[in-house]
Formats: structure tokens, C-alpha cells, sequence
């Protein structure tokens, strides 16, 4: 009689909640076949055989391998994306449950006493005052029918949500990892700047004992000599600016590796720096290598999802519940047949009128997931963007290094002439001291930009998504 009764309500729940839940389908994007490559760069594609999580380990570089280990095991920044996926999982898990019968145990023992001027519910039985026991044991069953795929679209939201968090946990653990090399590409690119600038150090002292020891002959003027203290006291300035910036980068790199930065250091190191060649492959692949990219993509589902929640609003919930126990006065008698109880039903709510909250609340889930298709796009095209500058920013910079490192072999022959022609007293000593400060920037020149490089380097393998790939 119950089913008989519920039935034609129940078909047409069927009928309404299958246009409740939205289909998610990723917008479509407009990618280019291709980048636009200049000299040297050529069209290449990834390594399905090399690593794909140590990315940094293409750099060849022990010491750069050891930070980035010590980063993913002690950065606080990364413990908080884990936990954050942890929670996340758990969520799912907490959600994923309300798919399932909910089961329920409970037992209850009591002695009380009725009251005998209690409210009558019958005037011809009166009342009387009883003292007993009470005893009881019952089994209750819950289950929600999912008709209008509320309960679905739920779990599906908290899935996407926790595939977004492990997107979010590969992010961190890529911007980590990369802002690491760069801060020490960084550090070690002002290394070679204070090997430069100890050098041109040096070298000013020597020429400022010469040009004091021709001054006190009478061979050189006082100008000469005032000339190239300046030139000195302007290079320990520069060496003292270079060293504070040292600073700078060992204490970000002491935090990252998530140790104090008091208690960091680095020692000073010139070591040979190569970039190494980053292949490219094709524009689609960033949607498959960025996590930044998947996180997004992940959010706009969740925000589907959640327009089929706020949609399932408008159609009657329904509920089975049932109940099987055992109740009695003694303990003895628990078990009898008399005592058994049982309750078998069916409960249905529907909003009538709630002043349009759930209009609006659907409104609200929709504009949400405009707001994440719109994310999303914006994501893709800053991805493209970076790594377009990546690719430019590498070409310019290897022609400037060719430009720079004839610049430095010019600057020496210009020094070496000067400081010949000023022995021989066919120019003033004002030549050399150009001559000295043109040779030390074009040497300072040449290392930064290869710094740079190596920076850049870095930028775009992020730029494409570093070592992660959808398959993890």
C-alpha cells in the first residue's frame, strides 16, 4: 500500500531530477599548432623516458640538488598544500558516504517514574502514577533517494575539489622548486660578479701603486693619481652593494629550504654554469603539464557540480527510514517476541515558497562557474604567455651573450693599447682609467648575462609545467 501509494510521486522526481544535473563539458579552447621560435631555439618534443619530477637535475648541479631536497622535505609552504589535499580527501571520504545506508545502533536503560497529573488523553481512563524500568534496543536504516542527484552532484563537487588540491599541491611544489634555482642561479651569477669585481680589485691596486710610485718620481701628475684612487673607492663601493645583495638571495633560500635565515649560509663558489637545452613540444601539452592549468580546470568542474546542488533544490527530498528493536520492562523478557518492535516509512519534503532563495542560490552557483570557465581561460593564456617569453627572452639573451663576450675580448685590447700608449706618454692616464672601468663592466656584463640565462632557463621550464604530468 505504501509503495502503491508513493509511487506516481516517485516517478515524477525520476522524471524532473534528470534535467537537475548539468553535463560538464571543458570549454574549447583555440591553441596555436605551434610557438614562435627564433635562432637557435627549434621545435623538439619531451623525453618520455627522462625524469620527470627532478627537473632541476638538468642544470648538472650536486649543490642545487641537495637544496631542492632539502626544500620538498622541510618547506612549511608545501606541508600546508599537503594538508590542505589531506583535508581535502578526507572531505571526499565524508561526502562519498552519503551515497550509502546510514546505519544506527542504540540501547537505552532507565527506571522512571510517570507522573499521575500528567495531560489525559482519554477522560474516561484516569491517571496514575508508575515507577518502571525501561529497556531498549533498536536498529535504525536510513538511506536518501538521489533522484534529483543532489547527493551526486555533491560527491562530484568534492571530488573535483580534491583533484584541484593535488593540482594545488603539484603548483606549490613547482613554484617552490623553481623559485629555489633561480634564487641560487641568482646567488651564483653575483658570485661571479665578485670574482670580477676582486680581480678588477686587484688589479686597480696594482695600477694605483704604479701611478703613485711614477707620481713620486715626478713621472705622473697628481690628477693621475687622484684618477685612479677614484676608480678604486668606486669599485669597493660596487663589491660592498654586490654583497648585500648576496645576502638577500641566501636568505631566501635559507627560507625556502624552511631553515632560519640566521642560521643558513652558502659559501661563496665560481663554478662553470651551463643552461641547458629545455625541449618544448607543442602548445596543447601545456594542458596536460601545467597544474596550475588541471587546478582551474578541476575548479570549474566542482563549480558545475555545484549549479546541480543548488538546482536539485527545486525537487522534493525523500527519504527511507526504518527501525527494528526490542523494548520491555525487565531484562528477562527482552528477548520475547512481545518486545519486538519495528517501523517501516517514507518521508518527502518540499519547498512551497522560500521568498526566491533557491532561485537565487542558482543564480549564484552559475555565475560561479562563469567566473572559473573565465579563470580557466585566463590561466591558458597566461601559461602561453610565459612560456612565449621564455622562448624570446632565451634567443635574445644567447645572441646578447655572443654580442657581449666580443665586447669583452674588444675591451681587454683596448686596455692593454691604452695602458701601453700612456707608458709611452702618447695619452693621459684618464684613457687607462676608461679603459679600466670599461674592460670591468663589459667582464660584469658577460657573467650577468649568464646569469640571466640560467634564470630564465629556469622561468620557462616552469613556464611549461616543469617535471608534472596528468599521468601523476
Amino acid at each position: 500500500m505504501i509503495v502503491r501509494r508513493i509511487f506516481p510521486a516517485v516517478g515524477l522526481s525520476v522524471l524532473l531530477g534528470c534535467a537537475a544535473v548539468p553535463e560538464y563539458q571543458p570549454p574549447a579552447l583555440e591553441l596555436p599548432p605551434g610557438w614562435k621560435l627564433e635562432a637557435p631555439w627549434r621545435a623538439g618534443r619531451p623525453a618520455d623516458a627522462a625524469s620527470k619530477g627532478a627537473w632541476w637535475q638538468v642544470f648538472d648541479n650536486p649543490e642545487l640538488d641537495a637544496l631542492e631536497q632539502k626544500a620538498l622535505a622541510g618547506s612549511p609552504t608545501l606541508a600546508l598544500a599537503q594538508a590542505r589535499l589531506a583535508q581535502a580527501r578526507a572531505a571526499l571520504a565524508a561526502t562519498a558516504a552519503s551515497a550509502l545506508p546510514q546505519l544506527g545502533l542504540s540501547e537505552r536503560a532507565a527506571r522512571q517514574k510517570i507522573s499521575a497529573n500528567r495531560p489525559l488523553s482519554n477522560y474516561a481512563s484516569p491517571n496514575f502514577s508508575t515507577v518502571q524500568n525501561e529497556l531498549s534496543v533498536s536498529l535504525t536504516v536510513g538511506y536518501e533517494l538521489d533522484l534529483a542527484g543532489r547527493v551526486q552532484q555533491t560527491i562530484a563537487g568534492a571530488k573535483a575539489s580534491a583533484e584541484q588540491a593535488a593540482a594545488d599541491l603539484e603548483n606549490t611544489r613547482l613554484l617552490l622548486t623553481s623559485d629555489l634555482a633561480a634564487n641560487y642561479f641568482n646567488l651564483r651569477e653575483i658570485d661571479a660578479e665578485l670574482d670580477v669585481l676582486a680581480r678588477a680589485i686587484a688589479l686597480q691596486r696594482r695600477a694605483l701603486e704604479l701611478v703613485r710610485a711614477r707620481h713620486d718620481l715626478g713621472a705622473a701628475s697628481g690628477l693621475d693619481l687622484a684618477q685612479q684612487q677614484a676608480l678604486l673607492e668606486t669599485t669597493l663601493v660596487q663589491l660592498e652593494l654586490l654583497r648585500r645583495q648576496r645576502g638577500q638571495f641566501e636568505h631566501a633560500l635559507a627560507t625556502l629550504t624552511g631553515a632560519a635565515a640566521a642560521q643558513f649560509s652558502l659559501a661563496p663558489e665560481r663554478r662553470e654554469l651551463v643552461p641547458p637545452a629545455v625541449p618544448l613540444g607543442l602548445p596543447s601539452d601545456l594542458l596536460q603539464r601545467r597544474p596550475d592549468i588541471a587546478a582551474s580546470e578541476r575548479a570549474m568542474a566542482a563549480a558545475n557540480a555545484q549549479i546541480g546542488v543548488a538546482n536539485a533544490a527545486f525537487y522534493p527530498s525523500i527519504t527511507l527510514g526504518s527501525a527494528l528493536g526490542l523494548d520491555s520492562r525487565e531484562l528477562a523478557t527482552l528477548l520475547d517476541a512481545p518486545s519486538l518492535l519495528w517501523s517501516l516509512g517514507v518521508s518527502a519534503a518540499q519547498t512551497l515558497f522560500d521568498g526566491g532563495r533557491t532561485r537565487a542560490n542558482l543564480e549564484f552557483a552559475s555565475a560561479g562557474h562563469a567566473a572559473s570557465v573565465a579563470n580557466y581561460r585566463r590561466v591558458v593564456l597566461t601559461a602561453m604567455q610565459e612560456v612565449q617569453d621564455g622562448i624570446t627572452g632565451l634567443a635574445a639573451l644567447e645572441r646578447a651573450a655572443q654580442q657581449a663576450d666580443a665586447a669583452l675580448l674588444a675591451a681587454r685590447r683596448v686596455l692593454d693599447m691604452t695602458t701601453a700608449r700612456y707608458e709611452g706618454g702618447a695619452s693621459a692616464y684618464l684613457d687607462v682609467v676608461v679603459a679600466q672601468q670599461a674592460l670591468l663592466a663589459s667582464e660584469r656584463q658577460t657573467v650577468q648575462l649568464l646569469g640571466q640565462r640560467l634564470v630564465t632557463t629556469v622561468f620557462l621550464v616552469k613556464a611549461l609545467g616543469g617535471g608534472w604530468s596528468i599521468a601523476q
